[in-house]
C-alpha cells in the first residue's frame, strides 16, 4: 500500500469565440491550436498509457465554454480546414528544409505529429474530442469535473444568489446531459472562492472544488493537516487545497521544468521569421504575423540566440524532470505519512493548455510521471478527490477565506482600473435578468426565445476571460468589444420583452451568432428554490 497519494487535475477551458459572419477570426485561433497541441497530444498520451495497462489516474476539468465548442459543426468543420492548411505547411517545409541538417528532421517531425492529430481527431472520434475523454473516464482513467457556466469569477459577479447559482446548476447540469452522470466537482474559475458559494455547489449535487494554498491554510479554524487533507466547508462541500511545492516546480518561470534550456523555444516560430511570399498563406490574411506551430529552436538560454531543437535531448530531460518531480513527492509524503493519521494526499493542479501548447513537452513529461510511478516507486500512488473522499469521508470542517489563484492571491487581477468599469453593467443585467425569470412564468414560443437568449448573453458577457484579457493588454479591444456587444443586445432582448416588441429576425440572427448551451432555458435565473439535484433548466 503506498504511503500517500499524488492528485494532478488538469483545467481544460479557453473563451467561447465563435464568429459565424467570418472564418478568418484571429481568436478562434486560440482553439485550434489548443487541440492541436494540447487536447489531442494529451488524449493521445492518456490512450497510449491506458493500452499499456499503467495504472494511472487524474482529474481534468472540461469547462463549459469549451465542451460548446468543442461540439459546434461550424468550428469543428473550421478546424478540419485549419489542419487542411497546416499539413500542407508542412510538406512544403519538408521540403524546404531538404538541404538543412539541423532542421529537416523537425519538419518531418511536425508532419508525422499533424498526421496523428488529424487521424485521431477525424478518423477515431469523429471530430469530437468529447467521446475520447468519456471513454477514458468510463474506464476509470479519468475522473471528470465541471467550471462554471461561463468561467465566471464568481466573487466579483455574485453580488445576487441567484447568479452564482445559476452559473453552477446550468454546468452541472449541462456536463451531466453531455456525460451521462453528474461531475464530480468543480473547479472554481481561477479557483476563486467566495464564502458561501460552496452552499451552491451542495445543492447542485457537487461534492468538491479546489482552492489556492491560502485559501485552506487561512481558514477558521486552521486545518489540522494544512493542505494535505481535504476539508469540508459548512456546506458539506470538500475543499482541496494547491500543494504550493509541486506547483512551483512547474510553474515558476525561474524554477519550473519548461524553462530548461533544452525544451522547445515558445517564441520563436516560422511565422515571424519567414519571408511573407512564403508564409503569408498559412498565417493571417490581414498581414498579421501570427504562430503556426513550427518551431525549430530550443530555449538555449535568457539572451536572443538560440540553437536548434534537438527532440532526443528534450525527450530525455522529460524523463529526467519526471523523475525528479516523482522524487520530491516520494520524499515529502515520507515526512507527511509520519505526522498524519491518514495517507496524505498532495494536490498538483495546473492549466491544460500548459502540457504542448506553452511546454511543447508536457505530455511527455506526463506520460514518464506515470509510468515511473507506476514501476519505479512504492511510496505514491495516483488518485482523484473523488476516490479519496471515498476512502477517507470523514474530514475536518472549517471556513476557507476568500481566495484565488491570481496574482496576490486574491481578486485585484479581475477588478482593476483595467476592467472595473464592467461589473456595474453585469450586477444590473443580472438584476434585470432576474426579474425577467421571476415575471415570465407562462411566456409565449417567441418570449421564451428571447429569454433565453437574453439569459446566453448575460452568461457570456460574465466570462472572466474578457477582465483577464484587459488586465493583462493583450487582445484588449476584442475583450471590450465582446463584453459591450452582449450586454448590448442582452439591453436590447430585455427592452423588446417589457414593451413586447419582439423582432424574430432578429432574434434569430442573434441566436446563430451567439449559440452557447442550445437547450438553456432562462429559468435557471429564478428566484424560487430548486430542490437538491432537480435539474430546472435544460430540456
Amino acid at each position: 500500500m503506498p504511503l500517500g497519494y499524488l492528485a494532478l487535475v488538469l483545467h481544460a477551458h479557453l473563451p467561447y469565440v465563435r464568429h459565424v459572419d467570418r472564418d478568418d477570426c484571429l481568436e478562434e485561433r486560440w482553439l485550434y491550436e489548443a487541440l492541436t497541441e494540447s487536447y489531442v497530444p494529451l488524449l493521445d498520451t492518456f490512450l497510449r498509457l491506458a493500452d499499456d495497462r499503467v495504472p494511472f489516474c487524474l482529474t481534468v476539468s472540461l469547462s463549459p465554454p469549451l465542451l460548446n465548442m468543442l461540439l459546434d459543426p461550424l468550428l469543428q468543420t473550421r478546424y478540419l480546414n485549419h489542419l487542411a492548411r497546416m499539413m500542407e505547411l508542412a510538406d512544403k517545409e519538408v521540403f524546404r528544409t531538404r538541404h538543412q541538417p539541423a532542421f529537416a528532421p523537425l519538419a518531418r517531425m511536425y508532419r508525422d505529429r499533424l498526421r496523428r492529430v488529424c487521424h485521431l481527431y477525424h478518423e477515431v472520434y469523429r471530430d469530437n474530442l468529447i467521446t475520447g475523454f468519456r471513454e477514458l473516464a468510463d474506464r476509470g482513467y479519468l475522473e471528470l469535473v465541471t467550471c462554471a457556466a461561463t468561467h465566471a469569477y464568481l466573487p466579483l459577479i455574485g453580488l445576487q444568489r441567484e447568479v452564482v447559482r445559476a452559473q453552477v446548476r446550468i454546468a452541472a447540469d449541462y456536463h451531466a446531459r453531455l456525460f451521462g452522470r453528474r461531475p464530480a466537482g468543480m473547479w472554481l474559475p481561477e479557483c476563486a472562492y467566495n464564502p458561501g458559494d460552496d452552499r451552491e455547489l451542495a445543492t447542485a449535487g457537487l461534492g468538491y472544488f479546489f482552492l489556492d494554498t491560502h485559501g485552506v491554510l487561512f481558514a477558521r479554524p486552521r486545518p489540522r493537516y494544512g493542505v494535505f487533507a481535504p476539508v469540508y466547508c459548512p456546506s458539506g462541500v470538500a475543499a482541496f487545497g494547491r500543494d504550493p511545492e509541486s506547483s512551483k516546480q512547474v510553474w515558476s518561470a525561474q524554477e519550473g521544468y519548461p524553462g530548461d534550456y533544452d525544451y522547445r523555444e515558445f517564441y520563436r516560430d516560422i511565422g515571424y521569421d519567414l519571408d511573407w511570399e512564403y508564409i503569408g498563406p498559412y498565417v493571417h490574411p490581414s498581414g498579421l504575423r501570427v504562430d503556426t506551430g513550427f518551431k525549430y529552436y530550443r530555449i538555449t538560454g535568457r539572451g536572443n540566440h538560440k540553437e536548434p531543437y534537438v527532440p532526443e535531448r528534450a525527450r530525455e530531460k522529460a524523463a529526467l524532470h519526471a523523475g525528479n518531480f516523482m522524487f520530491n513527492r516520494e520524499r515529502q509524503i515520507e515526512w507527511l505519512a509520519g505526522r498524519m493519521d491518514r495517507r496524505p494526499i498532495v494536490v498538483a493542479p495546473y492549466d491544460a493548455e500548459l502540457f504542448g501548447h506553452w511546454w511543447y513537452e508536457g505530455p511527455q513529461w506526463l506520460e514518464f510521471l506515470f509510468r515511473k510511478i507506476a514501476y519505479d516507486q512504492q511510496v505514491l500512488a495516483p488518485t482523484t478527490p473523488g476516490r479519496y473522499l471515498g476512502e477517507y469521508p470523514v474530514n475536518q470542517t472549517v471556513q476557507p477565506c476568500g481566495s484565488s489563484w491570481g496574482n496576490e492571491g486574491y481578486h485585484e487581477v479581475w477588478l482593476s482600473g483595467a476592467n472595473d468599469w464592467i461589473y456595474r453593467h453585469l450586477h444590473h443585467a443580472a438584476e434585470d435578468m432576474i426579474g425577467l425569470a421571476n415575471r415570465f412564468t407562462s411566456p409565449t414560443p417567441l418570449q421564451e426565445r428571447a429569454l433565453n437568449q437574453a439569459a446566453r448573453e448575460l452568461l457570456l458577457a460574465q466570462s472572466s476571460d474578457w477582465a483577464f484579457i484587459m488586465r493583462t493588454g493583450t487582445m484588449v479591444d476584442y475583450a471590450v468589444r465582446r463584453t459591450k456587444e452582449h450586454l448590448l443586445r442582452f439591453r436590447r432582448l430585455c427592452r423588446a420583452l417589457v414593451e413586447d416588441d419582439l423582432d424574430p429576425g432578429w432574434l434569430a440572427q442573434v441566436e446563430r451568432a451567439d449559440n452557447i448551451f442550445p437547450e438553456l432555458s432562462y429559468t435557471y435565473f429564478r428566484s424560487a428554490p430548486i430542490h437538491e439535484g432537480a435539474s430546472c433548466g435544460l430540456r
